[in-house]
């Protein structure tokens, strides 16, 4: 099972709150943490880019390790989000992606040459 595929997964087994970004990303954290999912939080990819998280061993070992990230959205149009995970997927130190979102919409299996997957954070509720 691929990193993304194991992260979808977990989203899946948990009711988020999906009302303040910032709180989810706080529930996200310990429900990483309560899988054992290493990760780290808000990776500055440059000076203007900083995902929400980058998950896998080599995310702690050195934080510029090539691994799988996760943005969070709850809000924003279609457009627009998809435009930020292609701006990510050009950064090296991402391998593949996870958008984490409620936003119904879907991603191509590739962006930029990285594998990309979408967790439906709303799906838990239903």
């Amino acid at each position: 099972m691929t990193t993304r595929a194991m992260i979808v997964d977990i989203f899946g087994r948990y009711r988020l709150p999906l009302s303040d970004e910032k709180d989810l990303q706080a529930k996200i954290a310990e429900m990483l943490e309560l899988e054992q999912v290493p990760f780290v939080r808000e990776v500055r990819l440059d000076d203007s880019d900083i995902v929400d998280f980058m998950v896998g061993e080599g995310a702690l070992l050195q934080p510029l390790a090539p691994c799988c990230a996760i943005e969070v959205k709850i809000g924003g149009s279609r457009r627009a989000i998809y435009r930020q995970v292609e701006r990510y997927c050009a950064h090296p130190q991402v391998a593949e992606i996870v958008l984490a979102t409620n936003v119904p919409m879907n991603l191509p299996d590739e962006v930029g040459g990285k594998p990309t997957a979408v967790a439906n954070l709303g799906r838990a509720w239903l």
